[in-house]
């Protein structure tokens, strides 16, 4: 299924995704090479222009025709792309898409620093949109990301993390900034309260979602797969949902063995196949995937406000391919 998914998207969004690139590229536009350099290094490694994609098409299904579309929609990517050079140099992570993470070429200052450009040119792409409201979102979305990831950190180790904890972090984490890209593709068509709502309840479902199956995948793919070590989760002593509840699941014997496999700093990989099955017979892995399932049903309700267009079967598409997905 996945695969007939991806191809299907693929098919009805090449377009798009050539245009997106060219946009990224002309609007990166940095004073400093170095800036440049290190921007391009994570922007242009393969991303899944995911944000982008929902934003073009959130707008062009609510009626949109002004086509700056494309344009716009670069400001989500940016400021995903930002966020991913923090973070990596935050949890100290040497890869990400496959390639070495960008402060393992480059001083983590400049990383950082580079990572702040992203965000700039993300509030100037938005203030072009010469509307408030999208000024709005995205300045929130920023700092929402920015606390989620501090609230994560906050939480690192702990083993008594709750779901719901973990629900309100993936939110402000992940969820937020596809809700927004959603959300400010309905606004730039000036849609009906009615549409934006709908919007911004897909963007909410399918963002949580998106980083369910995310957390999934450190337990169940492979590196190649990944772009980056498998595990990656446990390493930075992140609890996830396939653990959270496996450990509430967990007899005494097995939840102390798994609290001590957090608390190891070195990797074993023949303790984390261990690990993974402990996972799967406890049923974290079945249960996070469910819930995935379930927020994924939630998302393509939430389409039903809307007639049937191209763009409508495109971010259903997108809504599958969320919880299917292998990479």
């Amino acid at each position: 299924m996945t695969a007939d998914v991806k191809t299907q998207i693929i098919e009805r969004v090449t377009p798009d995704l050539v245009q997106v690139e060219q946009a990224l590229e002309q609007n990166l536009a940095p004073r400093l090479e170095l800036v440049k350099q290190i921007a391009s290094h994570l922007l242009f490694s393969g991303g899944k222009r995911l944000r982008p994609l929902l934003f073009i098409h959130a707008a062009r299904m609510c009626g949109y025709r002004g086509g700056q579309e494309v344009m716009f929609s670069t400001m989500f990517e940016y400021l995903h792309a930002a966020t991913l050079l923090h973070d990596d140099v935050v949890d100290g992570a040497d890869l990400r898409r496959g390639r070495d993470a960008a402060h393992t070429r480059w001083p983590a200052a400049r990383v950082v620093l580079t990572g702040d450009f992203l965000l700039a040119r993300a509030l100037d792409i938005a203030a072009r949109t010469g509307n408030p409201r999208v000024i709005s979102v995205v300045a929130d979305i920023t700092g929402e990301m920015s606390e989620g990831e501090i609230d994560q950190l906050e939480k690192k180790g702990r083993t008594d993390l709750t779901e719901a904890r973990y629900m309100k972090i993936i939110e402000r984490k992940t969820a937020v900034l596809i809700q927004g890209a959603c959300r400010c593709g309905a606004i730039l068509a000036g849609s009906s309260t009615r549409e934006e709502a709908a919007l911004a309840d897909f963007g909410f479902h399918l963002g949580m979602a998106f980083q369910m199956a995310d957390d999934l995948l450190d337990y169940t793919a492979t590196a190649d797969q990944l772009g980056k070590n498998p595990g990656a989760d446990m390493r930075e002593g992140k609890l996830t949902l396939p653990l959270i509840h496996s450990l509430g699941k967990a007899v005494p014997r097995d939840r102390e063995w798994m609290t001590r496999m957090l608390a190891d700093s070195t990797f074993d990989p023949g303790q984390f196949s261990k690990l993974k099955e402990k996972l799967e017979s406890l049923g974290g892995i079945s249960y996070t995937r469910n819930m995935a399932q379930r927020e994924v049903t939630r998302a393509k309700q939430a389409l039903e406000t809307f007639d049937t267009s191209g763009s409508k079967t495109i971010l259903t598409l997108i809504a599958d391919y969320a919880v299917h997905r292998k990479v």
